[in-house]
């Protein structure tokens, strides 16, 4: 069997095949890089900030969204507080900017408030909260997404408190809530903690009005509607 060799005309042709070749290599592994993050980081859906429809989002977030875009508050460690009615973008916008977290070379961590609470429960249970602990407070960035939806148990209230604490004022979290901080004390059950824990995570923070009509409810208004004038056509 004849080998085939590879013959090159100078040394530099042969520098300029290994080049691309290296370059290629660096290319595939930044887009693996890429990809692992965003698995890892458990969005439950893929969201990107360019399928938001701007127009719809409140206007306190359509003015913050250029700046929140710069991932500056990432690397700053400022937390971001979206509170208001449902339907209104919150996690679209939460999604798109962890997404682009990832892209950008930020390890990112999404939960909603209840999965999350479940997560920290059973790692108490197994006697790996520690271990937790150590990886959660180095995340670049972690949402949190849905607080106010459910209540939960004095066990899940303290659990979410120190865990979001251990990143207050190092490390950037995303919260979203359909409750004012006013009423947050209706889910923690505890005014001195929810005092703390507001405190901690508003100071030098943005927190965004997200209170607007549900693009949702519009979605199926319109929906609605052009059912209607079908059946008036027929």
């Amino acid at each position: 069997m004849v080998q085939e060799e590879t013959s090159f005309k100078n040394p530099d042709e042969a520098f300029d095949v290994l080049l691309q070749v290296l370059l290629q290599e660096q290319s595939d592994r930044f887009v693996r890089a890429k990809q692992n993050r965003i698995r890892a980081a458990n969005f439950p859906q893929k969201k990107l900030l360019e399928e938001l429809v701007e127009e719809t989002l409140p206007e306190q977030a359509r003015q913050k969204l250029p700046h929140l875009k710069t991932l500056e508050f990432v690397k700053e460690g400022q937390n971001v507080i979206l509170a208001g009615s449902p339907g209104t973008g919150k996690t679209h916008l939460t999604i798109g900017l962890g997404m682009e977290a990832c892209l950008a070379g930020y390890k990112v961590f999404f939960a909603t408030v209840p999965s999350f609470i479940n997560q920290l429960k059973e790692h108490r249970s197994e006697r790996t909260l520690r271990s937790f602990e150590l990886k959660f407070e180095k995340y670049d960035l972690v949402i949190i997404d849905e607080l106010g939806y459910i209540s939960f148990d004095k066990e899940g209230a303290e659990l979410l408190f120190t865990h979001l604490s251990l990143r207050a004022g190092r490390k950037s979290t995303i919260i979203t809530s359909n409750l004012p901080f006013l009423k947050w004390q209706e889910i923690f059950h505890d005014p001195v903690l929810t005092a703390a824990l507001t405190d901690r995570l508003t100071h030098k923070s943005h927190v965004i009005n997200m209170n607007g009509p549900s693009y949702r409810m519009k979605e199926t208004q319109e929906w609605i509607n052009f059912e209607a004038n079908q059946v008036d056509q027929n």
